[in-house]
């Protein structure tokens, strides 16, 4: 990728986050891993093509233009909150993801608080859900486990950050932080 092809995604990521909350890549990432999606099964739900999802997620493109599928989106953050606060049981996303695909937008959902609160100071639940996409880029929850399980005995503090913010429920990892600011 020369500069300019350089310069034009790191400008499309950063419209992205104005317009979305953060880069599309790291948003659908998290929808990715939380709803236990891959992307050709992400970009049939949300009504893309799987090369649209891609040049999205990449920032080669940098706008959603169907406001519908916006919706979708906002749609699937709520559920992926509601799945990893442990409100809405596996089962219940599936069905509610064939229900998110077959919506033609307008009175699926009204904006969600994630997507408002682009100025300000973020929330913590907006600050652990970073950390898990960071951590769960890197490295799948196995893996995040073992190196866990591998710096417990000399690291114990090290070994259950990963394990509650790589492997764990977006709840415990929200307790982890609260109790961890002071």
């Amino acid at each position: 990728m020369d500069a300019a092809q350089q310069e034009a995604t790191a400008r499309a990521r950063e419209l992205q986050r104005s317009w979305y909350g953060e880069p599309l890549g790291a948003l659908f990432r998290r929808l990715i891993d939380d709803l236990g999606l891959n992307q050709a099964r992400l970009a049939a739900v949300l009504g893309l093509s799987a090369p649209m999802l891609s040049q999205l997620m990449s920032g080669q493109r940098a706008k959603i233009g169907n406001p519908a599928v916006v919706q979708r989106v906002q749609a699937l953050q709520e559920l992926s909150g509601q799945v990893a606060d442990g409100s809405v049981s596996a089962g219940e996303a599936t069905n509610r993801m064939e229900e998110i695909k077959k919506s033609q937008g307008g009175s699926v959902l009204t904006a969600t608080s994630q997507t408002t609160h682009t100025g300000g100071a973020p929330t913590v639940r907006r600050v652990v859900r970073e950390i898990q996409s960071l951590l769960r880029s890197v490295a799948a929850a196995g893996d995040i486990i073992d190196a866990a399980d591998s710096l417990a005995p000399t690291h114990p503090e090290l070994a259950e950050f990963l394990k509650v913010y790589g492997a764990g429920r977006t709840a415990d990892a929200v307790a982890h932080y609260e109790g961890h600011q002071s």
